[in-house]
């Protein structure tokens, strides 16, 4: 390990959440040496965020699969690691090499959400790179972005030296290919952005000039030789399309942790206001036959115990039925669950929810977006109250007692009526009782309406913020009523996201002088600084109306012009137009063509599929009959930094890809039957933990540890396993060696050895003030040699003590100093020692 590796190893005992930074997760690829092309594949998110991106994932497995090319992620670190980096003088590095980022062929980042462009700067300053693509020179990596951001590629422009459009998949691996090859050449910079301009989906920003009339607005004047366009680059079907089969397996408990199956991608409902409706166009779909074979391979190679089907219209999806049925069939019994994301009432049928329900209840989230059917006609959603009223009744006589349903207020041509017809609808829904007389809660989520690029809706305004602020005060104040929560999201968010979603390339300086001021990580709610962007937007005198809340001419041209998603502007017009009409515009799936240009209908058209040639397969026989084992590991190395919850996590799926068979809990949500001893603090090294597991009766002890370990991440093993003993109970005893740099003073052991008792005050529960005599919990202590010390503790009247309280109490340590030191479970008094069962026990 290098010595830049080593001193990064170093601060992880320093931040809240280590396992963030380790790079170590099952299935995560680390090709060393220096012959690789190395691609940075940067999500300008925490981890917990940018890990569970799909999109992300494809990338990484499919310019893995070139054996010339070793693409590493990067995530923005937690403000404690950006910080410890920044005292450290340490660059930001990637996960799987700890390569700085400096030192890549191309750093790619990932623009999903506009309120994550701060973190672009942030981990581009942490790599030590300049922000403005005219400040690099040639020795620095290439820099380029993709995501359906770059459909307005304006306001991230000036930091791009190329950004691109469209799906990825062959996109990605071409450029790739070229920029090896011109590194090979040694010719200019200039000379491979030419070439790379020639790709579909590729803007090159450097190659287009911005000015500015009168009136304020933005006009891109192309270089000579370069198409005033840039055309999204598309792939023609899904079913052959790389998928990860073996995805990373994230750490620190990511936002969807769980299998994701893309079933579908594209929309053509033709919703007037969704951005991605329009730029995923045409529908493509896969097999059933194809998605059953991926559920197959990837759910043995990730332990998932839940899969999620992946579609922008998930109910949409032509046999979906056929393929809830097939995956049922087969994962049921072993406490696999479906879950869909925000699904069509009038989809969700009752054969549905009873596949869903096999398992356990997932989410259940419908959209209607609008009270109102005269607004939902305006927005062409091209849904009824009654098919909305059907489906909750139907869950709810199924079993659902939450439902969620998403709303927004602000789109054009609402009126007061079309939010009193929210509160009504949630009036009436909360109104339906199961058989049994029971109901739960609903929840009505509310979002303000935000006017997106390349959508018929892009030439709408959006409502001011006291706009948006007295609509959700009439409707907080409409919903108090039993069996309902109201939930909204905070427009000034809302606000800053329509500022750079329809801005131009005067939101550059904005963007540096707001990350100056220390604005990063805008989407969560616990970074936003409303406060500093105001200063920021009043110091580079930016006139935010303009950009958000003007209603925009047809003629006007407007920032993301340039790019060109085959959907016609003249096909946007006129949906703009209907709108006004009340007039919807039916599925082109259903129906005839609309008429939008995506397709060519030679190599470019909707891919269905309306029937399955899936044969129907008998559930796997389970176990009748269990036994329970008792497991001994070691955490060490990497591994200890694992939380508690997360180690779990890890040990389940390690034992689904084991093929372990669990015994499950009864009830509503089945959890497997697993029992950890005393937790130990994070950053702790131990090598001798256990837990005990109830498994099918088929399972042997014997090759259990190998089968298992084969699917842990480096620094966690299992070193033993038996049969449990009827009555067996945790250890009461453990023993820690203890290592320091400075030594131990010995005068603070003999006064603690000699002492009748040593008091410590501690916190307990709901504040109260304990005093503790630490000898009770003490049994042994000694020093090993000058810098290591032994110490073996047992609990004392149900309570147990901390190695951290115990040195603090008798060294007088602060948290500081216990941090720095190597504190290892090295032995428990009735149990296993070093990993290995006693022979008492």
């Amino acid at each position: 390990m290098s010595l830049i590796a080593l001193q990064f190893e170093s601060l992880l005992s320093q931040v809240e959440k280590p396992s963030r930074y380790l790079g170590t997760e099952v299935n995560h690829i680390r090709k060393e040496g220096p012959d690789f092309f190395r691609v940075g594949l940067a999500f300008p998110d925490m981890y917990e965020i940018g890990a569970s991106h799909f999109g992300l994932q494809i990338l990484y497995d499919i310019l893995n699969r070139d054996p010339a090319i070793a693409a590493e992620r990067i995530y923005v670190p937690a403000p404690d690691m950006a910080t410890a980096l920044r005292q450290a003088g340490l660059p930001l590095m990637t996960l799987e090499t700890r390569t700085p980022l400096a030192e890549l062929d191309i750093l790619g980042f990932s623009l999903l959400y506009e309120l994550n462009y701060t973190g672009v700067l942030e981990i581009l300053n942490l790599a030590g790179l300049p922000f403005y693509n005219h400040e690099r020179s040639e020795s620095h990596p290439l820099i380029i972005a993709g995501g359906p951001c770059v459909c307005n590629p304006e306001p991230m422009a000036p930091f791009f030296d190329a950004m691109l459009m469209g799906d990825g998949e062959e996109q990605l691996p071409d450029l790739c290919r070229m920029v090896r090859e011109w590194k090979k050449q040694g010719a200019s910079r200039r000379e491979l952005l030419k070439k790379l301009a020639s790709l579909d989906g590729v803007y090159v920003p450097g190659f287009f000039t911005p000015s500015w009339d009168e009136a304020g607005i933005q006009h891109l004047t192309p270089e000579e030789g370069t198409s005033p366009f840039v055309r999204k680059a598309l792939l023609p079907s899904l079913e052959s399309a790389a998928v990860p089969l073996r995805p990373v397996l994230p750490f620190t408990n990511p936002i969807h942790d769980r299998l994701r199956l893309e079933i579908a991608r594209g929309c053509t409902r033709g919703c007037r206001f969704c951005q991605a409706g329009m730029l995923y166009r045409p529908v493509r779909e896969r097999s059933v036959e194809r998605l059953v074979q991926i559920a197959e391979v990837a759910l043995a190679g990730t332990g998932y115990d839940e899969m999620s089907l992946l579609s922008l219209s998930t109910g949409d999806y032509g046999c979906l039925a056929e393929l809830m049925e097939g995956l049922m069939d087969r994962y049921a019994g072993e406490q696999r669950a479906i879950s869909l994301p925000s699904i069509r009432a009038g989809r969700l049928t009752p054969n549905l929810m009873q596949q869903i329900q096999k398992v356990r209840k997932t989410g259940f989230t419908i959209a209607p977006e609008a009270g109102s059917q005269r607004l939902r006609d305006v927005i062409n959603k091209n849904l009824t109250e009654e098919e909305i009223v059907t489906t909750v009744r139907d869950a709810i006589s199924l079993g659902w007692n939450q439902i969620k349903l998403y709303f927004m207020v602000g789109l054009p041509t609402e009126q007061e009526e079309d939010l009193r017809a929210i509160v009504d609808l949630a009036d009436k829904l909360r109104r339906f009782r199961t058989p049994q007389g029971k109901w739960g809660q609903i929840t009505v989520s509310v979002g303000t309406f935000i006017p997106k690029p390349h959508a018929p809706f892009q030439w709408a305004g959006m409502i001011s913020l006291e706009e948006s602020m007295e609509k959700f005060r009439f409707l907080r104040g409409a919903l108090k009523m039993p069996g309902v929560q109201f939930k909204w999201q905070d427009p000034k968010t809302s606000r800053l996201e329509a500022l750079f979603s329809r801005g131009d390339r005067r939101m550059a300086p904005l963007l540096v002088r707001a990350w100056k001021k220390g604005c990063v990580l805008d989407g969560w709610t616990d970074y936003f600084r409303e406060d500093l962007w105001k200063e920021a937007i009043f110091e580079e005198g930016l006139d935010v109306d303009f950009y958000v809340c003007r209603q925009r001419p047809l003629e006007e041209p407007l920032p993301w012009d340039v790019m060109d998603i085959r959907v016609s502007k003249d096909f946007l017009k006129a949906e703009w137009q209907k709108a006004f009409r009340e007039e919807l515009t039916p599925d082109c799936r259903e129906g005839n063509c609309a008429g939008c240009g995506i397709c060519d209908f030679d190599t470019i058209e909707p891919r269905l599929f309306s029937e399955s040639r899936l044969e129907k397969k008998e559930p796997p026989s389970q176990p009748q009959h269990f036994r329970s084992l008792r497991v001994a590991f070691e955490k060490t190395g990497p591994a200890r930094f694992f939380g508690h919850l997360e180690m779990i996590q890890i040990f389940l799926k390690a034992l689904r890809m084991a093929h372990v068979s669990l015994k499950f809990s009864t009830g509503f949500n089945p959890k497997p039957e697993i029992r950890f001893e005393d937790t130990l603090p994070l950053g702790m090294a131990s090598f001798c933990e256990s837990f005990t597991l109830s498994v099918g009766a088929e399972v042997s002890a014997s090759g259990f540890a190998d089968a298992v370990n084969a699917c842990l991440p480096q620094g966690l093993r299992i070193t033993h396993c038996r049969e449990a003993r009827p009555g067996e109970k945790d250890a009461q005893v453990s023993a820690y060696e203890v290592r320091s740099m400075a030594p131990f003073e010995p005068e603070r052991l003999s006064a603690f050895e000699s002492a009748g008792e040593w008091m410590l005050e501690k916190t307990g529960k709901k504040g109260k003030t304990l005093f503790l005599d630490v000898r009770k919990f003490v049994q042994e202590m000694r020093l090993l040699d000058a810098n290591t010390l032994f110490l073996r503790l047992a609990s004392w009247e149900e309570r147990t003590l901390r190695p951290s309280q115990i040195l603090m109490a008798v060294f007088g340590m602060d948290a500081e100093a216990v941090r720095a030191l190597d504190i290892a479970k090295v032995h428990t008094g009735e149990g296993i020692e070093r990993g290995a069962f006693c022979e008492k026990s």
